[in-house]
């Protein structure tokens, strides 16, 4: 008796604790999706602009840019000036040349920056070797994406800002026109930024360029010219899987309503099973005992 009381206790036990402990597992992901490093850009100049000369018999596009980088890898450019050559009578020219003009990109899993820095630069067309696009005297942009953060774009305009040899003073409000009888126009977008939940940009300068020198046709030039220009993108969050355990039985469920835990239906099962392995021994005792009476 004592035996057969032993290994059904051991059963209702095993019956207890094995399942109940199955049902209980659960493994954790290991980010098994991956993540992805964020992405940024600058760049100091770049020139969308379609130069005509001679009476616009032939066109020449002006499409350049000055210290422009992108990142995942981190990059750095502080070239300080930018030539052309063959788009005013064979002689270069000098399209920017700056004391400072620095590009910066980094980006890993953690966040994406993109900078710029320009000071003290004159920008330059073809038609008008003495006289400057634009002159400033500081220009920054700054575009910031961490991940789980909203993104962050500045963009500064500091000191005095020439255009065409006329001193302006920009609004925030919108764009500034810039009109110099004899030689042309110029329209200016201050400050330019713009952000998403997962990207940034700004622009510190946007110049819309129409200029004909002196009426000549020597050189028309129009297009576009920016300044100071920074982008980022957020790395995306790595993804989390989580495996859950097998779906609990229908009691268990039930079980777990009323406050009961998810070993209760085996305690229960085992518990049965020792009352029938003792009501099964008393009735075998009481058995012998009446063959010996």
């Amino acid at each position: 008796m004592p035996a057969r009381r032993s290994a059904a206790a051991a059963a209702a036990l095993a019956l207890a604790s094995g399942p109940a402990a199955a049902s209980a597992h659960a493994t954790g992901g290991d980010g098994g999706g991956g993540g992805r490093d964020g992405k940024a850009g600058a760049v100091v100049l770049r020139t969308g602009l379609d130069v005509s000369l001679l009476n616009k018999t032939v066109d020449v596009p002006l499409t350049t840019t000055l210290n422009e980088v992108k990142a995942p890898a981190s990059a750095e450019k502080t070239a300080l000036t930018v030539e052309l050559d063959g788009v005013e009578q064979g002689n270069p020219v000098s399209v920017l040349r700056a004391d400072v003009a620095t590009a910066k990109a980094t980006a890993d899993a953690h966040k994406a920056e993109g900078y710029t820095n320009l000071a003290h630069a004159k920008v330059h067309v073809p038609g008008l070797p003495l006289l400057s696009l634009i002159e400033v005297e500081k220009v920054t942009s700054k575009a910031l994406c961490e991940a789980g953060k909203q993104p962050v774009a500045e963009s500064n305009v500091l000191g005095a800002v020439t255009v065409l040899g006329k001193k302006v003073t920009l609004s925030a409000s919108g764009p500034t026109r810039v009109e110099v009888p004899a030689v042309g126009e110029v329209t200016l977008d201050l400050s330019k930024t713009h952000t998403t939940s997962r990207t940034a940009a700004a622009t510190a300068l946007e110049l819309k360029v129409s200029v004909n020198p002196l009426k000549l046709n020597v050189a028309e030039v129009e297009g576009t010219v920016t300044l100071g220009a920074a982008t980022c993108e957020s790395p995306r969050a790595r993804d989390v899987e989580v495996q859950t355990a097998t779906e609990p039985r229908r009691p268990e469920a039930n079980l777990a309503e009323t406050g009961g835990s998810s070993t209760t239906p085996y305690l229960v099962g085992g518990a049965v099973a020792l009352l029938a392995v003792g009501s099964g021994a008393l009735v075998l005792v009481r058995a012998r005992a009446r063959s010996r009476a």
